[in-house]
């Protein structure tokens, strides 16, 4: 898969660690600060500014799977997500979202797939540590209005020991993992809840609510 990170700042660059050994990724950096070679030598990387159209079109943009705006300017990072999408047609593009207040542009019509707000998702992890039983949006997927939401189930869930497959989800709405402990489960319909489980779920907006009822109140 070929990957195009612009920014090869502190984040750019540690995306592209975790990328490289497993796809073809280009770093593109306006700073020639930051343009370090040896730091990823496998990485393709190029100097310019990623909104201008004359460098996405010398690196032959259209050709990427994957385009990953992780600039420190929230400006700059919706540029080139709309460029990416509607100029080189590129099928994925991830948006790092630096202030909160920006979020609400980083959606489909400005060309995003996923916003990722590192402020959002740590508040959101805090948010996670503490609260038991009640629903934690943790990330938005915004090309198709869906959110990733955790719950942790108290210890006297009335859950407790009926099986996954009596969980009568609202529309739209689908199980993904449940986290016990150090595991990792994959839920089959035989699988029992227990208290303490961690359960993530696939979910859109309007049947958040539905689903802490649910989930609070055993059948």
């Amino acid at each position: 898969m070929k990957v195009a990170i612009a920014g090869a700042g502190a984040v750019g660059r540690s995306i592209a660690r975790e990328l490289v050994e497993n796809h073809q990724v280009t770093l593109l950096e306006r700073n020639p600060d930051h343009v370090e070679t040896d730091a990823i030598p496998t990485a393709s990387w190029r100097l310019g500014d990623a909104c201008e159209l004359t460098l996405l079109e010398a690196v032959g943009l259209h050709e990427f799977d994957v385009v990953i705006a992780a600039t420190g300017d929230d400006k700059a990072n919706v540029v080139l997500s709309l460029l990416a999408k509607t100029e080189f047609a590129v099928p994925r593009v991830v948006a790092r979202v630096n202030d909160p207040r920006n979020e609400w542009l980083f959606d489909e019509a400005w060309g995003v797939d996923v916003a990722v707000s590192t402020p959002r998702m740590l508040a959101s992890l805090v948010e996670e540590a503490v609260s038991v039983g009640d629903l934690v949006r943790l990330m938005s997927f915004r090309k198709g209005q869906a959110n990733l939401v955790e719950i942790t189930l108290p210890d006297d869930t009335p859950w407790g020991g009926k099986a996954v497959k009596r969980l009568e989800l609202p529309r739209d709405c689908a199980l993904v993992t449940i986290l016990r402990g150090a595991r990792v489960i994959v839920p089959e319909d035989d699988d029992a809840l227990e208290g303490g489980d961690e359960l993530l779920f696939v979910t859109i907006d309007e049947v958040e609510e539905q689903l802490r009822q649910l989930l609070l109140h055993a059948r």
